[in-house]
């Protein structure tokens, strides 16, 4: 499998690439260690009008700065002081697009994600939710601003298409009507989810 190239991320659709990254296979070589899950969930933010985004009507801190290089590269932050959350930044330089990976199904390296997770057993909690995702990954705050096309976190273009489910984000209600903005994505019929909703619907190929 080949990475996706910088053009990829570079696209100005974050929405569209939310849901094509699902099937993708993301990739970390840290300390010496190679783990690896396929996207299974995943969630777009835009910079320009998404009152759930962290760069809405621009704000620019410490923080958010790396959401407006050019896209491909990582954007790590630590929620609630305990958990790294890893996000890809897309579109153009100063635009602020971000998709939130919220889910994995472990593909190899399961040893050491156990290992990270303090976990005995391969079950769906392993890799399941953004906070389980980075932590059984090895990502950190130490990796912000990673490029994607570097050796340490990059993802793989997928072999076959998944079937894909559409929902609303989760855990936003800040945002007011943008936290009812169908931005969210996730492998059908697969186990390493964080959360599904009643209102989820498929998506139409």
């Amino acid at each position: 499998m080949k990475k996706l190239n910088a053009a990829f991320y570079q696209q100005d659709d974050v929405v569209a690439l939310a849901r094509y990254l699902i099937g993708t296979e993301l990739v970390t070589e840290i300390d010496g260690l190679k783990t690896s899950g396929i996207i299974t969930e995943t969630e777009a933010y835009r910079g320009y009008d998404d009152k759930a985004c962290h760069a809405h009507l621009g704000r620019f801190t410490e923080r958010t700065k790396v959401m407006y290089e050019t896209g491909g590269v990582a954007y790590v932050y630590l929620c609630y002081g305990i958990h790294h959350l890893f996000n890809i930044i897309t579109n153009k330089k100063h635009n602020a697009d971000a998709i939130l990976i919220r889910a994995i199904q472990p593909t190899s390296g399961l040893d050491h994600m156990l290992k990270r997770r303090n976990k005995s057993k391969v079950e769906a909690s392993l890799t399941s939710g953004p906070g389980n995702v980075s932590k059984a990954l090895g990502i950190s705050k130490s990796h912000y601003g990673k490029d994607l096309q570097g050796s340490q976190i990059y993802i793989l273009d997928k072999t076959k298409t998944l079937p894909v489910i559409q929902s609303v984000r989760i855990g936003i209600d800040y945002a007011g009507e943008d936290a009812q903005l169908p931005w969210r994505f996730y492998a059908a019929d697969n186990p390493y989810v964080s959360k599904k909703l009643k209102a989820d619907t498929p998506c139409q190929e």
